[in-house]
């Protein structure tokens, strides 16, 4: 990863919380925003684990990551594939498999869980598309892919594929509309 892809997603996920990406911005989401700080710091781990004269400062980023971890609930592993943009809208019990892929401007809450089957129809891990509301509660599991656009409701469990523009709800889930996502995912043009 070079520094001007760093960069720019750094200030693509900054900019999906305040629709802003200026210094004194960032400083404050740094300081005072859970959800940026985690991707703030699992964004630097994987652009400083590639540079090897830059070790202190991939170290250093892993030790923050590592305890924001248990201080906010959230386990997203620094080398999972996620697209600029990305929004952590409440903190706690949020865990996804470093093998998911997760597109550009996704929202996700807190207790979502992205996990792996082992076995059954759909093997694998997901593949979640760009412009994804997740609630909630939300378990996706499997290897299923999420299309871009789709909303996935509170306490919703998706174990198998989504079609663009979808909004999926209870458990089992339902398709009760192809609205899509869009009143949830703001902040997107950066």
């Amino acid at each position: 990863m070079r520094f001007s892809e760093y960069r720019y997603l750094v200030k693509s996920d900054l900019y999906r919380y305040n629709a802003r990406k200026d210094t004194a911005v960032f400083i404050r989401n740094l300081c005072f925003n859970p959800g940026f700080k985690y991707t703030f710091w699992m964004r630097s781990a994987k652009y400083f684990r590639k540079k090897k004269t830059f070790l202190f400062f991939y170290i250093l980023a892993r030790l923050f990551l590592h305890h924001y971890k248990f201080k906010y609930g959230i386990s997203i592993p620094y080398d999972t594939r996620i697209g600029a943009g990305f929004y952590i809208g409440h903190f706690g019990g949020i865990v996804v498999n470093p093998e998911a892929v997760i597109g550009s401007n996704c929202n996700i809450n807190q207790d979502v869980s992205i996990g792996a089957t082992y076995g059954g129809r759909t093997p694998g891990v997901p593949s979640i598309g760009d412009n994804v509301y997740m609630g909630p509660g939300s378990k996706i599991i499997g290897g299923i892919r999420i299309g871009d656009d789709a909303a996935i409701g509170a306490n919703c469990v998706v174990n198998k594929s989504i079609e663009d523009h979808s909004v999926a709800v209870g458990n089992p889930f339902q398709i009760v509309s192809h609205e899509g996502a869009s009143r949830y995912v703001i902040n997107t043009d950066y």
